[in-house]
């Protein structure tokens, strides 16, 4: 019998190339049909393996998710950004490479990283979804984030709406 290791870790930089791909697919599989494809592919392109290097240095942490030693996904993660909100942490991005999805990778990951934000001091936290993408609302959703604020974002000259799930 073989076991295989699952693990949840900081992302490091010799991971850079590997997210970059985990980066790439996710967001192609992700995006597909809602965004734009001129904005959607720059904004993939300018997060190649050197920003993801720079990236795993920054002030945002990152978290992996290491399945026998493929990057299956990831997510980043920090203070939060939209001052309105009462929220002190904020899950910037998750996203798990296509066919990891559907396995409860992206529960476990989710989970650390709501554990990791409580354990440096922020109380509650936000994460923002494209209204859209039907399949992020339902995972913050079964994760207990209530849909609380809406916003824009811009993609050339395509605003889509977002809803931006809290947690107390």
């Amino acid at each position: 019998m073989k076991t295989l290791s699952i693990d949840v870790r900081p992302a490091e930089p010799q991971d850079a190339a590997s997210i970059a791909e985990a980066h790439r697919c996710s967001w192609q599989h992700t995006y597909a049909g809602l965004i734009p494809h001129r904005p959607l592919v720059k904004m993939i392109e300018r997060r190649g393996e050197t920003w993801w290097r720079k990236a795993t240095r920054g002030p945002a942490t990152i978290l992996v998710v290491d399945v026998a030693g493929t990057i299956a996904g990831y997510t980043t993660l920090g203070l939060n950004r939209a001052r309105a909100l009462p929220q002190e942490g904020e899950i910037y991005e998750i996203y798990m490479r296509p066919e990891y999805q559907g396995i409860g990778l992206g529960h476990t990951l989710f989970g650390e990283a709501r554990r990791l934000l409580k354990s440096l001091g922020c109380n509650g936290m936000a994460v923002w979804c494209l209204e859209d993408s039907q399949h992020a609302v339902d995972f913050f959703r079964s994760n207990g984030g209530v849909d609380a604020v809406e916003g824009m974002e811009d993609f050339d000259d395509v605003q889509l709406k977002k809803l931006g799930f809290i947690w107390n």
